[in-house]
Formats: structure tokens, sequence, C-alpha cells
């Protein structure tokens, strides 16, 4: 198949088959990226994925971007961004179009309610993964806790905690610990 056509195709299912933004599409994209198709590492991935959430815009549509733009260049890139927000796009069309007529119906709120624990589910799956990827040794599980603590106990800003976590495993990394 042709490799533009590919990634559209493999990035509209992973939009469209995935509920729950970035973190439920983690183990899809996994599996279909790295798996399947081989277009990045696990590493490469995670690195994406970890990138994707410090820079504006969506998780899901900055991984894409990036794993096209590996796979096939900037064209790829492209592509594979369309992709995975068409499928989003047609949803979104035509649920408003109806929304307004059923939203009060008790089995359009209770469905939303099971649609949203179904994403806490995927959404904690996506972290053990990201967790057994990523806390690694003690240096990483200190970064962790301390990024945990901080979060938990101030209003600071992510993008504080990432640089924060960035300068630590540099210096965890340059003092001799295993911080990857």
């Amino acid at each position: 198949m042709n490799q533009y056509a590919d990634l559209f195709l493999t990035f509209a299912r992973i939009g469209g088959l995935t509920f729950g933004g970035g973190y439920a599409m983690l183990p899809m994209l996994q599996r279909e990226v790295v798996e399947k198709r081989g277009w990045a590492t696990e590493e490469e991935l995670m690195n994406y994925y970890a990138i994707g959430q410090c820079t504006p815009g969506i998780i899901a549509v900055n991984t894409a971007t990036f794993v096209g733009q590996k796979t096939a260049g900037i064209l790829g890139g492209i592509i594979a961004t369309l992709g995975v927000a068409f499928p989003s796009l047609v949803i979104i069309c035509i649920i408003t179009a109806f929304i307004q007529n059923f939203a009060e119906l008790a089995v359009v709120q209770n469905a939303f309610a099971g649609i949203r624990v179904c994403v806490c589910v995927l959404i904690f799956n996506a972290v053990l993964k990201l967790w057994k990827k990523s806390v690694v040794d003690k240096a990483t599980a200190v970064i962790c806790i301390l990024i945990l603590l901080g979060s938990i106990l101030t209003d600071l800003s992510p993008i504080l905690f990432v640089i924060v976590a960035g300068v630590l495993g540099v210096i965890l990394k340059n003092k001799g610990g295993q911080a990857k």
C-alpha cells in the first residue's frame, strides 16, 4: 500500500477507535506504530508522546505528526495528523447535529457515565505502561515522587514540572545515576 495512504488510514483508525484522548490512545499507538508497522521503537514513541504532552495542542495529533514525519518526511507528518483528526471531525459534526435533541434522555446520560468510567480505566492502563517504561531505577523513582508531590501540593504550571524533571534527569545522569 502507498506509504501515505497507510499513514492516513492507520492514524484515522487510531483516531476513530480510541476514546478518551491521547492517554487512551497510547495502547493502540503502541500496537499499530511499534509492533505492527515498526515506524518507531517503544522508546521513540514514549519520547514523541512525552514531547506531545509538553507542547501546545492535542497529544494524539502531536504524536501522529512526529511519527508521520519520521516515517515519510514533512508530508507524512501532515498526512498522519490529518488522519488522526479526521474521524473526530466527522464524529463531532454528527454528534452536534443530534445532541441537543437527546442530551436530556436518561439513556444518553447513563451512556456518558459508562463511557467516562471506561476512559478512566484506559487512562490508568496507559499510565501503568508509561510507568513500567519510565520509572526504571532509583533515580527515575525519585524524580517521579518529587514531581508527583509537587503537582499534588502546589498549583504550579505543568511546564515547570517538565523542565524540573528534565533538569533532574540531566543532573542525576551526569552524577552517574541510571536515569534514561
